[in-house]
């Protein structure tokens, strides 16, 4: 921040709450955005002509873009101006939101995700330290409070606004829904913000970090993406993929170890604290979200749900995390944060696990009350989590450590997305082969149904699909024992962490 942005006075009055609303809006809508499609994947897949499979590519590579952007975000504030990213990105937000909702091909759709995530990357980190600028010094932790509820909000709300709209409108309208909040919004911030803009410099950029990181980034994702659909390195697409990857992940560590100013600082994992919250943070997170992304897929294909119903049930698991994040947050500040940590992971592993006894005849509350009850873990894990994380590096470092732990979130939720679907449908596939081979072995079922006056094909139509459903179900809850698993793996991991140094103030995180 400059000299001259310190001698500025902060907004009041209806400035300062219109401001206020465009800033947590840009925030909310960036968030927003990484769950809002994931009941709306079978429509958009449908309605495309591709398989739900790659209807998930709507997830990642919006996750994708916007954990590689994040980085940058530092560098582009210093070289631009902070309110010139900030609106800018904003505006671009609300215009890829509109080519997102005119795409008519998966292809361009993806296209115009990355395009979004890039996007909406900046959005995030700069919206939180735009807040506390505005913000008198001794509101800032209103600020903080204001910025954190639409994070949490965001989550909750992407299902039930994704649901309702896809069912009523039609799977665009999730993304054309944000355009005029993201259009008007930007233009407020510039006509309220722009005298709080910082000074620019031409400051260097690691280029060649940031074209590693995209590269290895790329090519990991596409590999886990397509693998599946190319038989893995059966393929030497995939096996060209893999190579990529890895050399280009060994030749980035590399080079940010050793680069002066990197676009990631990995030398933050020195502090066995801040390695350890990372890891736990990619198990736990990566296992959160992959649940979080089959769970509305299985509801829609094979349990007849609309988007909307799906919506609802799933976004049940985030109603007490709003609830009780405030109470977290200031607990864990007072007493050892280790300890809620590993309550709070191995809770969501404990409802994991009962959630792994689902069948075919369950109604919506027997689905909706075990994710309300797991909901109690998501602050107990995420915020005292953040508080080691960052209470274990120094001060001058804690911005860089702030980036990378958002960079670490978005990437685990991307592969984990990946990965878990590959798992559902190579579980489903062997289940099925297995239950088909059981099924019906006497043809007395057939017999009854072609009594009845189904044709044979209706027949085998028939048993086909009760066997599909439930094989599906069989991996599913497979499946979820293997993530309870994680969870549990990732509550006793946090104990190699030290207990944090010093309490962290959100406020000093910019």
């Amino acid at each position: 921040m400059s000299k001259a942005s310190e001698n500025i006075q902060p907004l009041t009055g209806a400035a300062l709450v219109v401001a206020t609303l465009c800033l947590a809006m840009a925030n909310f809508l960036a968030i927003l955005d990484t769950t809002i499609a994931n009941v709306s994947v079978a429509n958009i897949a449908g309605s495309l002509g591709t398989s739900t499979s790659q209807g998930t590519y709507v997830i990642t590579s919006y996750a994708v873009a916007e954990a590689i952007s994040v980085p940058l975000t530092g560098w582009l504030a210093s070289r631009f101006g902070s309110i010139r990213v900030f609106v800018t990105c904003f505006l671009l937000f609300g215009i890829f939101s509109l080519f997102c909702g005119l795409a008519t091909s998966m292809s361009a759709l993806v296209t115009f995700r990355v395009f979004l995530g890039f996007s909406g990357g900046p959005l995030m980190p700069l919206s939180q330290t735009l807040m506390i600028r505005i913000f008198p010094k001794d509101k800032s932790h209103a600020a903080i409070g204001i910025w954190s509820m639409t994070t949490l909000v965001a989550p909750i709300m992407g299902p039930i606004l994704g649901g309702i709209l896809c069912d009523s409108m039609g799977w665009s309208y999730i993304f054309f829904c944000k355009v005029p909040f993201a259009l008007v919004a930007s233009y407020f911030c510039w006509m309220l913000l722009k005298r709080f803009e910082t000074k620019t410099a031409r400051s260097s950029i690691d280029l060649v970090g940031l074209i590693l990181l995209i590269i290895w980034v790329g090519a990991l994702q596409i590999m886990l993406d397509e693998g599946k659909d190319q038989d893995w390195f059966a393929s030497s697409h995939i096996v060209i993929l893999a190579i990529i990857a890895a050399v280009g992940f060994i030749s980035f560590l590399i080079w940010e170890l050793t680069e002066k100013h990197p676009v990631v600082d990995l030398k933050i994992f020195r502090y066995r604290g801040f390695s350890t919250s990372m890891l736990t943070l990619s198990l736990g997170f990566g296992a959160f979200f992959s649940i979080s992304v089959i769970t509305p897929l299985w509801l829609q294909i094979y349990m007849g749900y609309t988007a909307t119903l799906a919506g609802y049930s799933t976004a049940t698991m985030g109603l007490l995390a709003v609830l009780l994040a405030p109470i977290i947050a200031n607990l864990s500040s007072r007493y050892d944060p280790r300890y809620f940590v590993f309550a709070g992971v191995l809770w969501l592993g404990l409802w994991t696990f009962v959630r792994s006894y689902a069948n075919l005849d369950m109604t919506f509350g027997q689905i909706s009350w075990p994710m309300f009850y797991q909901g109690i873990g998501m602050p107990l894990f995420f915020v005292p989590l953040t508080a080691i994380a960052l209470g274990c590096v120094s001060e001058r470092e804690m911005d860089s450590a702030a980036g990378l732990f958002n960079f670490i979130r978005t990437l685990s939720g991307a592969f984990a997305t990946s990965m878990i679907n590959t798992a559902w449908e190579r579980k489903t596939r062997y289940v099925h082969e297995e239950l088909a081979g059981l099924t019906d072995q006497h043809g007395v079922a057939t017999r009854a149904m072609e009594n009845g006056g189904m044709a044979l094909d209706q027949v085998r139509g028939a048993v086909d699909w009760l066997v599909q459903k439930q094989s599906v179900m069989v991996a599913t809850n497979q499946l979820f024992i293997i993530v309870a698993l994680i969870f549990t793996v990732a509550a006793c991991v946090i104990w190699l962490a030290p207990k944090p140094k010093h309490a962290v103030d959100p406020a000093s995180v910019h």
